[in-house]
């Protein structure tokens, strides 16, 4: 019997949202609307509703390295997602852990450094650090405001240019106050403006979560990493525009 599906492999490592509108819950239903299979090592279980967030609980280390070892027994994952976590060092720990199995995988990292509903994770990581870690991955996706903290003194572009020297970098521009919603892909060699109209009136919880999902199951389909993004942004549009409501839909017609 075979044990595993035909379609990628594909992993995330992030937080539970009883909620359903972010991380673990949000990234496997992307995952699966994209055509790939999703895994998922939990690294927190959050008390929160669509509404509000009150508390983490962090899922000890120990035991988030032991979900990841014994599913390493049975996948080499190539492609994978990383979330919420609760140290940058344990993000360090994760990202050694992923390539010691595949040296080549692609790590995409979506910096969650607060909660859409209301709650701080993170305000800063040293510069050492954040170059140490980012050297091993493939992408970046912080948004606006999570690009502040991890490159506090510099504008989106040079932000954008600086990590970019350590790995590819999507910087998401759904916070700003433009008639645009632009997303700047830079990568060591170009620079790509990937816009569309802004959806006005129309808010979701979790897009950063889903946007990410979608780049790792694009590239875990062949794709590059511009058209990767491209087809993620398309995506999450469609998202946007899918209710009325907090909460998004998930479009599997064409799966």
């Amino acid at each position: 019997m075979q044990i595993l599906p035909d379609r990628p492999i594909v992993l995330t490592i992030a937080g539970f949202d009883p909620s359903g509108c972010a991380g673990l819950l949000a990234d496997i239903k992307t995952f699966e609307a994209n055509g790939v299979h999703g895994m998922a090592v939990c690294t927190a279980n959050t008390i929160q509703n669509v509404n509000a967030f009150k508390k983490a609980n962090w899922v000890d280390r120990e035991e988030i390295t032991r979900q990841l070892s014994l599913l390493q027994e049975e996948v080499n994952f190539d492609f994978v997602k990383i979330g919420l976590v609760e140290s940058f060092e344990l993000m360090q720990l994760l990202v050694d852990m992923l390539i010691a199995r595949t040296p080549g995988v692609k790590i995409v990292w979506d910096p969650v450094c607060s909660a859409s509903a209301g709650f701080t994770f993170h305000t800063r990581i040293g510069t050492e650090l954040l170059e140490k870690i980012c050297s091993k991955l493939f992408l970046i996706t912080p948004n606006l405001i999570e690009q502040e903290i991890l490159t506090p003194g510099r504008d989106t572009d040079d932000a954008g240019m600086y990590l970019s020297q350590f790995c590819n970098v999507l910087i998401k521009g759904g916070h700003g106050a433009t008639e645009q919603s632009t997303d700047i892909l830079y990568t060591k060699t170009s620079t790509y403006h990937l816009e569309t109209t802004r959806i006005k009136g129309v808010e979701k919880r979790g897009t950063g979560c889903v946007l990410s999902s979608a780049i790792v199951a694009n590239l875990a389909k062949g794709e590059d990493v511009r058209q990767a993004c491209v087809n993620a942004k398309s995506y999450i549009n469609h998202y946007l525009g899918s209710s009325r409501s907090l909460i998004g839909s998930h479009s599997y017609e064409n799966q």
